[in-house]
């Protein structure tokens, strides 16, 4: 089942634990490339780590657009991926996925194709273990897809996989000085623990 609008009607901490486990879809070529979500990170706007406690601007409009807005943006290692959520300029970072569950073998060595690691093929199972690597596995760019609404190219499926337990931990790379280091904002999905994205944190 394809999530509609009304599945984005949350707070930001509710909408990003609801988004584990989800499917994220795009459809290119003769190819619809998916990954799981496993991993995501709740940003808010009356905290300095979100994006939008910057206030209102061209790039950073989409966090104040309605809720299930894409929201885009580039950091040196590439595109990150963000819905936007019920709280005006809240928003979800889709931190990381995993492609071996719901990819065929074509697709999977398609997905390895165009998301290369100096010129080798990654491991299946690492695809899309972290934000950059999850927007070049499924050719999500900021310049078609910033601002934007989920259609047939791009959606989120609900296959029915609820996971069994959260782990709740502080966010990974904030900048020093614009973050509370202890905001328990990221969640992942246990099961897929390893597959999640690199770095210190606390666990709570």
């Amino acid at each position: 089942m394809i999530l509609d609008k009304n599945f984005f009607q949350k707070d930001v901490v509710t909408l990003a634990k609801s988004l584990l486990g989800k499917v994220l879809c795009r459809k290119i070529d003769n190819f619809i490339l998916k990954a799981r979500i496993i991993e995501t990170e709740a940003y808010s706007k009356s905290e300095p780590a979100s994006h939008s406690s910057l206030g209102y601007s061209l790039n950073r409009a989409a966090m104040f657009m309605e809720a299930g807005t894409i929201y885009m943006y580039h950091s040196r290692a590439g595109a990150s991926f963000n819905i936007s959520a019920l709280g005006y300029g809240d928003a979800v970072l889709v931190k990381s996925g995993i492609c071996f569950l719901d990819n065929d073998y074509n697709t999977l060595a398609f997905i390895q194709q165009i998301n290369k690691k100096n010129g080798k093929l990654r491991d299946i199972h690492y695809l899309a273990s972290g934000q950059t690597l999850l927007c070049k596995s499924l050719m999500i760019e900021r310049m078609l897809w910033d601002k934007k609404s989920f259609n047939d190219e791009l959606y989120i499926e609900n296959i029915g996989y609820i996971p069994e337990n959260i782990l709740i931990s502080s966010r990974l790379g904030i900048p020093k000085g614009r973050d509370n280091a202890l905001l328990p904002y990221r969640y992942i999905d246990k099961e897929f623990l390893k597959y999640a994205a690199k770095g210190r944190c606390k666990f709570y």
